[in-house]
């Protein structure tokens, strides 16, 4: 049997992961300016914490930040909130 490639290795741990709704995670892949890639390693290396932890509690901050400004149960409540 051959060894797996870097990339089955990597498929193979992607498969394993859980990807369960808001109590599990869930894969982000993205490219961003080099610009935002060293502020975010800038602030992570500051904060003492990971990239993820940074780019978690931004957006976090950002959502609470949105829906402080919309009122519960209106159309663009439901429309922010991805309801019909």
């Amino acid at each position: 049997m051959m060894p797996k490639t870097s990339a089955e290795r990597q498929a193979a741990y992607r498969a394993r992961r859980p990807m369960v709704g808001s109590s599990g995670e869930r894969r982000l892949n993205t490219w961003v300016s080099t610009a935002a890639h060293l502020a975010l390693e800038r602030i992570a290396a500051r904060d003492g914490v990971t990239q993820r932890a940074v780019l978690e509690r931004l957006l976090r901050i950002e959502d609470d930040r949105i829906l402080a400004g919309l009122t519960p149960h209106t159309p663009e409540w439901d429309a922010y909130l991805g309801m019909k």
